[in-house]
């Protein structure tokens, strides 16, 4: 199999196969060497040590802000039916989408 500094050319078809390029030798070098950065730039946090750190959520310090959730009667079914073109059986009647 050939490499090009750490990524197989196999991965780097793939990976062309499932967004449908097609890449030249010199694209796939240049890639297989993004690539190789992107990795070497991951493996650097496996590195940092994170004994005793709470996992962080959120970066702000902000709760649910939203308000209560509280069911209100708005417009009675006879109002919201009234603009219906077609109804039935206390519904909306639609045309249908299937056969």
């Amino acid at each position: 199999m050939v490499w090009y500094a750490g990524v197989r050319v196999l991965d780097i078809r793939k990976y062309e196969a499932m967004v449908m390029l097609e890449l030249d030798g010199d694209e796939r070098e240049q890639l297989s060497a993004r690539l190789d950065a992107l990795d070497a730039s991951f493996s650097a946090l496996d590195r940092v040590d994170t004994d005793g750190v709470a996992p962080l959520v959120s970066v702000l310090s902000q709760r649910n802000v939203m308000r209560e959730d509280i069911a209100v009667k708005l417009l009675s079914r006879d109002e919201i039916l009234s603009n219906a073109p077609e109804q039935y059986d206390g519904y909306f009647q639609v045309p249908g989408t299937l056969e």
